[in-house]
């Protein structure tokens, strides 16, 4: 069901390969992030579980006769199947029994109650792949010129030299504000929107329904925003849950810890919060490892929403801007590291050396990365990244496949000692 405007995705690739390797694939994400459009783009028929004008008969037949929601050109997307959790029982047994790849595509928002859990978890038959908001290289204003996989698989020639690196960024410090403040909602991105209003839009979406309907216990929007704004003020950081407990109960004293608890984990079912979790590499030293989580949105947007800035807010306030821009390197890094097989990681130890983020690939391969909005903080980044190479175990761990410093500047470069310098807006994955 391709359409001639849709907008290619990174997880296009991936979609397509893990079609060809199993009977069904799940794509998982926040809403409003592209899920459905992708899934379509990859099937030949659709089942839309939200339709309103169906969904009622929709429930009755998945209660009755569930196969027949089944029945459709393959591959079929089911739209938002945890509506009707059966589905996935459903779509496993149809998978079992024809011995059939590339039959189904699912899409999700949420993760289902546990009282709605299937009965079976699908291993081997059904994959998963996460797709989050669009990237600067997927809506076209990242140039691309500096690609991972290139610095991943040939950091060094054949007689140890190291590559070059060149790129330019088209992307001003104003202009990575409005990105920022957009976010990555296709909605905004393809029409061109440079508001935050989407993304306003999105969070009071979230804040005055979504929260309860994933697991249909009623909560207030009034401390759901509140959480959101504690998380806001905290994002890129290492702030703990009683620190944002702290931050909440200043404006609701009956605010408890398993109130907390519960509202997190709603967030995380509906892929909003998303934390980085830590490195944790073989030391030459005896430094302790830091093993707390980075406090991180799915996209930046969310947070300037949540605290109800523009563009023009950050533009006077550089150190909230600086964590902000962090936040997007961070959804752009993601996207682009499951494209090679990886995920990303932060590294922080007792004596205060830290890498912003680590692209860990399965194969084992790993880079750090430092963030700096700034050219004046460059030589500080690069710092700590040669005194990270030099601290862990690299006889466990393997040589760093390379060190990177992306920034908000204009020009990427590899420096004397190595380092490569990135913008953002010259970074693709493949």
């Amino acid at each position: 069901m391709k359409s001639p405007n849709y907008s290619p995705r990174v997880c296009d690739a991936q979609l397509a390969a893990q079609l060809a390797t199993s009977g069904a694939v799940l794509i998982e994400g926040p809403k409003w992030c592209g899920k459905t459009s992708t899934g379509l783009h990859a099937s030949h028929s659709a089942l839309f579980m939200q339709d309103p004008d169906r969904r009622n008969a929709y429930l009755r037949l998945a209660d009755t006769l569930p196969s027949r929601l089944l029945a459709g050109e393959k591959p079929r997307l089911l739209d938002e199947w945890q509506e009707a959790p059966v589905l996935w029982d459903a779509v496993r047994f149809d998978v079992d029994r024809t011995g059939q790849w590339g039959q189904y595509v699912l899409t999700g928002s949420a993760v289902p109650r546990d009282d709605e859990l299937p009965r079976h978890t699908g291993t081997g038959r059904i994959s998963r792949l996460r797709m989050r908001p669009m990237t600067l290289y997927e809506s076209g204003e990242s140039t691309g010129d500096v690609s991972l996989a290139k610095l991943f698989n040939t950091a060094h020639d054949s007689a140890g030299h190291e590559d070059e690196v060149w790129g330019e960024s088209l992307m001003s410090i104003p202009q990575l504000a409005e990105a920022i403040c957009r976010g990555g909602w296709p909605e905004a991105v393809v029409r061109g929107v440079r508001s935050p209003q989407v993304a306003r839009n999105y969070v009071e979406a979230v804040t005055q329904g979504d929260i309860a309907r994933v697991d249909g216990v009623a909560r207030s929007p009034h401390r759901a925003r509140a959480i959101l704004l504690s998380y806001a003020r905290n994002i890129s950081t290492m702030a703990s849950l009683a620190t944002i407990l702290a931050d909440v109960r200043a404006n609701d004293t009956p605010f408890s810890e398993p109130t907390l608890f519960s509202y997190l984990n709603a967030l995380r079912r509906i892929f909003l919060i998303e934390d980085i979790p830590a490195w944790k590499p073989s030391l030459r030293s005896r430094s302790a490892l830091r093993t707390g989580e980075k406090r991180q949105f799915v996209d930046p947007s969310i947070a300037t929403a949540a605290m109800h800035v523009d563009a023009e807010a950050l533009l006077d306030d550089f150190e909230f801007f600086g964590f902000l821009f962090e936040s997007l390197v961070t959804r752009d890094l993601r996207v682009y590291a499951q494209a090679l097989d990886g995920e990303v990681f932060h590294y922080r130890d007792s004596s205060g050396l830290e890498a912003d983020l680590v692209l860990r690939l399965h194969d084992g391969r790993w880079a750090a990365v430092e963030v700096k909005l700034g050219s004046r903080e460059i030589d500080e980044g690069a710092k700590h990244l040669l005194a990270l190479r030099a601290k862990v175990d690299t006889g466990r761990v393997g040589t760093p496949a390379f060190l990177m410093v992306v920034t908000g500047g204009e020009y990427a470069y590899r420096r004397k000692d190595g380092v490569v310098v990135a913008p953002l807006a010259t970074l693709r994955p493949i």
